[in-house]
């Protein structure tokens, strides 16, 4: 093993990260290579910097006319020039400012600065690296995010324990997430992801849901098990109801107790409606992490972004920068809020209208981009072709029990047509 990874492996032997990393995990660390040194040369020789693959003149760096001119906002150094490992610390510092924000509970000292990552996926994939393993076993909503398969059991060779967090009532089926834990918990480690609201359910808990998993959570590192906790706050923020808790389980989590691990991974993707700009964050927080932990897991992930793109998409970091401190952008998000909320009231409007359908029975769901039927007594895949080939309407089929429509998608005026049509093709099925 590198002596580098063995001196991260030091500082975190004995917290319950140290205790979670996977063998690959163990093996990561950012070498004192070209990015390091760079970083040095950066702050100690900025006129005389030979270190880095950029070409400059007069201090800037070149940059043809048809990028300059595409991004007239941006500066030549905001544009072309690659960013540091771990992003740009402007914006990591302005995008944990935005969290506190929206997450009052969160405390700023016990979580780590943000990383930019190449998008979402990406973070989870590095969490996945980090921290699971062929023996791993981590627990997910069933359904759940059909790229969760691909990161953890694919590439990782993990165990994809699916539990239905959703049973035949109106909310989370918290005994079976809680027995799903305890189990695991028999093994001394728990490594779980929460995903809210969820993807394909388009559900997130109740102020009252949140509380009880917290609890669990905090019962579990009391009882002496380690436990990583992924949130996968993808849709962050799209909340239809007053009873839904309205900050990321992160925040509690991060400082709930010294044998869990909290991991936040969110971005401006959903939250800011710049899917294609693939840029994300990715957050620790531990009462065990301390400073030379947090600075020890920080290396570790910037060896396994090191190792994979280099670093993420200088000009979208700079973009989001930018729209974090624009004037205009509460109100325009604000009213894109309101045009995706008034799209998910049509879509109760038409199912509490409508007769219970003996063959679509719609799985709980009060924010996000999606709602899902379960498929009673038809193949899901079925109907999905069915619905493609004869009217042009496109949905996802999860497996042979769920059919997944998003919305967020539709304009509101043709929701109640399409899921008529829904309706109806399902029951001559």
């Amino acid at each position: 093993m590198n002596p580098l990874a063995v001196e991260l492996n030091t500082v975190l032997d004995g917290s319950a990260t140290g205790r979670l990393l996977s063998s690959l995990g163990r093996r990561l660390f950012f070498p004192r290579g070209i990015i390091a040194q760079s970083n040095e040369a950066k702050q100690l020789a900025p006129v005389r910097n030979a270190t880095i693959g950029m070409a400059f003149h007069k201090g800037q760096p070149l940059i043809l006319s048809a990028i300059s001119d595409s991004m007239p906002t941006l500066t030549a150094k905001e544009t072309v020039t690659y960013a540091p490992t771990a992003g740009v610390e402007e914006v990591r510092r302005a995008w944990k400012d935005s969290m506190v924000k929206k997450n009052p509970s969160m405390k700023p000292d016990e979580v780590t600065l943000p990383a930019a990552v190449p998008g979402i996926t990406a973070g989870i994939s590095y969490v996945a690296d980090l921290f699971l393993d062929k023996t791993s076993t981590i627990i997910a909503s069933d359904p759940c995010w059909d790229n969760y398969s691909l990161i953890f059991t694919e590439r990782r060779c993990a165990k994809l324990r699916g539990v239905p967090f959703f049973g035949t009532g109106s909310g989370l089926d918290l005994a079976a997430i809680g027995a799903a834990i305890r189990e695991e918990a028999k093994t001394g480690s728990v490594r779980i992801i929460f995903n809210f609201p969820n993807n394909p359910a388009g559900y997130s808990p109740t102020k009252a849901e949140a509380d009880a998993l917290v609890d669990i959570i905090r019962e579990t590192a009391q009882g002496g098990a380690d436990v990583l906790v992924i949130c996968d706050d993808a849709y962050f923020g799209l909340f239809y109801e007053d009873d839904i808790c309205r900050e990321s389980l992160f925040g509690r989590l991060a400082s709930l107790h010294e044998k869990v691990l909290a991991v936040k991974i969110d971005g401006p993707t959903k939250e800011d409606y710049v899917w294609g700009l693939r840029v994300a964050f990715l957050t620790f927080g531990s009462p065990g992490l301390k400073p030379e932990h947090q600075e020890a897991l920080g290396k570790k992930l910037m060896g396994e972004i090191r190792s994979s793109v280099s670093c993420a998409n200088t000009p979208a970091q700079y973009l989001i920068l930018k729209v974090l401190s624009d004037p205009r952008t509460g109100a325009e998000k604000k009213a894109n809020y309101e045009l995706l909320r008034d799209r998910y009231r049509a879509v109760r409007a038409f199912i509490s209208g409508n007769p219970a359908h003996p063959k679509l029975s719609p799985m709980p769901f009060n924010s996000g981009y999606f709602m899902s039927f379960r498929c009673n007594g038809l193949d899901a895949e079925v109907l999905r072709k069915k619905l493609l080939a004869d009217h042009g309407i496109g949905a996802i089929a999860l497996g042979p029990g769920i059919l997944r429509v998003a919305f967020a998608a539709l304009e509101k005026e043709q929701i109640p047509e399409i899921y008529r049509i829904i309706y109806d093709t399902a029951g001559k099925l």
